[in-house]
Order: structure tokens, then C-alpha cells, then sequence
């Protein structure tokens, strides 16, 4: 059997992260669409020489359009304690997106409502029935030409949350046409968002781990 070629960034016996591409879903919801999961999966299986059911699941997504880190979980320990990691937000996720525009200020927090629905997501007013309180901070990394390399942290983990508040923001990322984005010379299935870094606890050995992504070919130049 043929390797999957993956842009493994680190692994163990407990972790395997990688570089997903964009325009490739993190997992398959019945789509019949290749997915990010099921080819680490058969990578596992292949280069460890795997017989029967491989145990990995996926600790957090990306949107299809996303490109950068994904993590997986080998095992079922470092499933059950990434999982509480995350709702305890002690895993640092920073992502770098390319804008139109500048923001007002050169860094700063944003915070609004969100409700998801009809594969998006709404800003709605407190209070409003499936609304929930998303939060994202920001920095202004570089400036030109219009366009801008914005470092984000995410405060919550919402549905399309990053896209939705930058573009409320008046900086919508580019190639994201749902929010409002330039094509900014991306190809279709591509947005300017990547997940360029992780730092976590290592589920087993409780040490600190750092995984950085590099940028994809398309990836605007600014």
C-alpha cells in the first residue's frame, strides 16, 4: 500500500499533528469526501504497520477552507486529557490570517454574540435564544498594500468564529466570499487563514510541546 503523503509536524505513540491543507475537510460528516482524519489514519496504519482498527480522533477542526495544525490523539489517555485541556482552554492556538484592510487599532479584543446556522455563523445581541459569547484577540503583524497579517488567539472555540468577527470588524480575510472577502488570488477552496501554531502539556509525558506550521504555496505574500 501507497504512504498518504502528510505533512507530519510532530508524532509519538500518543500524538500525531499535521499540516492540513485547505480545500480538505478535517473529518468526513457522511460526505464521502476525503478527510484529513481518515488519511492520518491510514498513514498510521501504513507506517506503523497497523493490523485491523486504528484508534485516532481528532482534538479540535478546521474548516475546510483553513489550512495549518491538526491534532490527533492515538490513544485513548491522550484523548480524555486533551479534551479536558481544551475545555479548560490550557492549549495555545494562534492563527494568522491575511485581511483587507487595516484594523482600527494595532492590536485589541474583540467580543460578540454568535449564533450558527445555515453553515454560517450570525452576530446577534446578548441574550438572543442560541446565542453564545465568542472572543478572539488580535495583533497587526504587518501592513501593504491594502492588505494586512493579522496574528489572532482565540479565547473561544466558536463556529467560524474568526471569520465572522474579523469581517464584523471591517477586515473580512480574504478569499472568504461567504463573509464578505476579496478572492485576493486564491484558489476557490482556499481562504488566508492558517493555524500556524500550537503549544500544549503533553497528555503523557506532562512536558510542553510547541508544533509550528509553515504557510501553504498560495498563501498571499504581504
Amino acid at each position: 500500500m501507497t504512504l498518504p503523503a502528510l505533512s507530519v509536524l510532530y508524532e509519538d505513540n500518543h500524538l500525531l499533528a499535521v499540516n492540513k491543507p485547505a480545500g480538505l475537510l478535517t473529518q468526513d460528516y457522511g460526505s464521502s469526501r476525503d478527510s484529513m482524519e481518515e488519511l492520518a489514519r491510514q498513514w498510521v496504519r501504513i507506517s506503523k504497520k497497523k493490523l485491523g482498527n486504528v484508534f485516532l480522533h481528532t482534538v479540535g477542526r478546521l474548516d475546510g477552507a483553513v489550512s495549518g495544525i491538526v491534532l490527533f490523539a492515538r490513544t485513548g489517555k491522550a484523548l480524555s486529557r486533551l479534551n479536558a485541556a481544551v475545555r479548560e482552554r490550557k492549549i495555545l492556538k494562534v492563527y494568522h490570517a491575511v485581511v483587507a484592510g487595516a484594523p482600527e487599532r494595532a492590536s485589541g479584543i474583540l467580543k460578540h454574540h454568535l449564533r450558527h446556522g445555515s453553515h454560517r455563523a450570525k452576530i446577534e445581541k446578548p441574550g438572543t435564544e442560541g446565542a453564545k459569547e465568542a472572543t478572539l484577540e488580535y495583533r497587526l503583524v504587518k501592513e501593504s498594500g491594502g492588505v494586512s497579517l493579522l496574528e489572532v488567539r482565540l479565547h473561544t472555540g466558536r463556529y467560524h468564529q474568526i471569520r465572522v468577527q474579523l469581517a464584523t470588524a471591517g477586515t473580512p480575510i480574504l478569499g472568504d466570499r461567504r463573509y464578505g472577502g476579496p478572492p485576493g488570488g486564491l484558489p476557490r477552496d482556499a481562504i488566508a487563514l492558517h493555524h500556524v501554531l500550537m503549544e500544549l502539556e503533553h497528555p503523557v509525558r506532562r512536558e510542553s510541546v510547541r508544533i509550528e506550521a509553515p504557510y501553504p504555496p498560495h498563501w498571499p505574500r504581504i
